[in-house]
């Protein structure tokens, strides 16, 4: 998330109650969680798995838990509790505004664009040209939508993202403050949820198709031309390269990356990241050829037993 106007750390840091370490003049122009941060931002860590990838990141600011040597070119925000502070930072620059009409007044609509009855469409949400956005959809605020682009009944684009800190009594949600952007002449099916970026988007390429009942999770990013079958789940910050085609009832775990023209076969479950140009199969899915030769191998394997239990009694009769 960009800042309206920059601001200078040391007023961030009085904000917090948190200590500068290195330049107090240093201005932020931005807030963003570790996987998407830019130079300016200021981003957190609270755990020590995270230091050493935190303070090598392009953030210019890191607020942090324990008393460290501040990095060149960095600046450190000293603080008890990172997770509270960067969410009342983020709850101060983009608050939650509740909304009295079913369309908003801050709301930017394209021309020939047709809104059905019953859909919600919130505060600074940019709709393009030529859009046809059918009953019961909603779109949560900042959320983007290029030219031409379908949304099919009862969807949800820019819900809130998926985050949460584990607490000894509770789990702590995160606010949202990114965006859910559909690029031109993207269709998205019925009954689908597409959550924002924690900070940063969730991205859907241009000509993309979306089937029914598809689930795409906070910050993740999908490419241009991709197809995408019912009941699919990609979860958060998973980046889809371009003209992927993906069967019904696939899931995809967190933080990976599959290259430009994969497919990936029906109830395929996606562990680990994926080369492109190639076809995948089965839960962890590995590549098909390969797979349908272990369930070729597999279905021998009974007839096989059968022949070595056969094969033992006769040398045992003998």
């Amino acid at each position: 998330m960009k800042l309206k106007e920059p601001i200078k750390v040391s007023d961030i840091a009085k904000m917090i109650n948190a200590t500068v370490i290195g330049d107090g003049n240093a201005m932020v122009t931005g807030i963003n969680e570790i996987h998407k941060v830019e130079s300016g931002d200021i981003t957190y860590v609270d755990f020590h798995k995270y230091y050493n990838f935190a303070l090598n990141s392009s953030a210019t600011f890191i607020l942090i838990d324990k008393e460290i040597e501040c990095p060149e070119g960095k600046t450190l925000l000293l603080s008890k509790d990172p997770f509270n502070a960067y969410n009342f930072l983020t709850q101060q620059f983009r608050p939650f505004i509740s909304s009295s009409k079913s369309i908003s007044e801050s709301a930017i609509i394209g021309e020939g664009t047709i809104i059905q009855p019953n859909v919600f469409v919130g505060n600074h949400v940019k709709i393009g040209k030529n859009c046809l956005i059918h009953p019961n959809v909603t779109i949560y605020d900042y959320t983007e939508i290029g030219d031409n682009v379908i949304i099919q009944s009862n969807t949800s684009i820019g819900c809130d993202a998926f985050y949460y800190k584990g607490r000894p009594d509770q789990y702590e949600k995160m606010h949202t403050v990114g965006r859910a952007i559909i690029h031109n002449h993207a269709e998205i099916g019925s009954g689908c949820a597409i959550s924002s970026g924690v900070s940063g988007d969730t991205i859907i390429g241009e000509g993309s198709k979306l089937d029914n009942h598809i689930h795409i999770g906070h910050g993740a990013v999908l490419g241009k031309k991709c197809l995408i079958a019912a009941h699919t789940a990609i979860a958060g910050k998973t980046i889809i390269g371009n003209n992927c085609i993906i069967y019904g009832k696939v899931g995809i775990s967190k933080d990976l990356r599959i290259g430009d023209n994969t497919t990936i076969l029906a109830s395929s479950n996606v562990d680990k990241d994926l080369d492109g140009g190639k076809t995948y199969f089965g839960s962890p899915a590995i590549d098909a050829r390969q797979k349908w030769k272990e369930l070729a191998i597999m279905r021998m394997l009974p007839s096989m037993w059968d022949k070595l239990r056969v094969l033992a009694k006769e040398e045992v009769d003998s």
